[in-house]
């Protein structure tokens, strides 16, 4: 999941100024996504996450660890386009119910991501998840992925990377 997990924390640390909704609102009065999605975030995140993934791509062939999942530059790209994708949806769910930029969603911040990231492979690669996701995998990542990405996020609040620790 490493090609899913890194374009969040990338597309934080990039940031950029340049918003992606063009800093405009909706018919509700309401920003589009909010100052925090950034165009250079969301390519600098996905560009970040191909090259983890591509990483993973040569460990795998150089070293034969075959306890990873075989990735090809296909599902590394859709995994880190998905993962911000999600981000971004949430993002805009979150303006919609009136919420506010950094507040916090109790289990859509968590997986927001790894949804996005899932459905895109379901969609244009689903041999790949056939293959390489298996119910034991699938039930690891769900509980992983909360405990690490609320590690991040204290870490990268620790660090002033975030404004807030969630």
């Amino acid at each position: 999941m490493i090609p899913a997990y890194i374009p969040n924390s990338a597309a934080a640390l990039i940031k950029g100024t340049f918003p992606m909704d063009f800093g405009r609102t909706m018919a509700d009065g309401r920003r589009i996504f909010g100052d925090g999605k950034t165009f250079r975030g969301f390519f600098g995140g996905i560009i970040c996450g191909v090259v983890f993934g591509c990483l993973q791509i040569l460990a795998y062939q150089q070293f034969n660890l075959n306890f990873l999942p075989h990735h090809t530059l296909l599902s590394v790209t859709l995994l880190s386009i998905g993962a911000l994708t999600g981000d971004v949806v949430a993002s805009f769910l979150k303006r919609r119910l009136g919420m506010k930029p950094g507040e916090k969603w109790q289990f859509v911040d968590q997986y927001d991501f790894l949804f996005g990231a899932f459905i895109l492979l379901a969609i244009l690669d689903w041999s790949w998840v056939h293959e390489n996701v298996t119910i034991t995998t699938f039930i690891i990542i769900i509980i992983m992925t909360p405990l690490l990405h609320r590690a991040v996020n204290m870490i990268g609040y620790k660090l002033g990377f975030k404004d807030v620790p969630w």
